[in-house]
């Protein structure tokens, strides 16, 4: 049995994938790169995502790429996961998710929606020895 996410998790899950930088991109952001290109992002707090509720722009706000457009659509459009997106982000394969919200979800998911991620950005002769080992 799995135990529910944690913004910990982050982290370990990133850093256990092949060849995965930790590094900053847009300036200052955190960021998790292969060989380069970034596929977790910490998003700095902007005008362009609030919390609907209080208004207040969301401080601890992930951005995570999606190999395409159906897989973004698949985890924004399930009402069980805490995955979501913004007008900002139309047209760009990526999800958006509060750390503070990871723990609706369990670590297997938040492994696969990472390992997915890193698919997407990660060369094609990386993946396949990945998927392959």
């Amino acid at each position: 049995m799995t135990r529910r996410a944690c913004a910990d998790d982050i982290h370990e899950l990133c850093m256990s994938l092949p060849e995965v930088e930790f590094g900053t991109s847009w300036g200052d952001r955190p960021t998790y790169k292969v060989r380069g290109k970034g596929f977790l992002l910490h998003r700095a707090p902007h005008r362009t995502a609030v919390d609907p509720e209080t208004g207040e722009m969301y401080d601890d706000l992930l951005v995570i790429v999606t190999a395409s457009a159906e897989e973004k659509e698949a985890l924004v459009g399930d009402e069980r996961l805490p995955f979501f997106t913004i007008d900002h982000f139309r047209g760009y394969n990526a999800v958006l998710v509060q750390q503070s919200r990871l723990d609706e979800i369990d670590r297997a998911e938040l492994a696969e929606v990472i390992t997915d991620a890193w698919l997407a950005k990660a060369p094609r002769t990386l993946a396949r020895k990945f998927l392959d080992g």
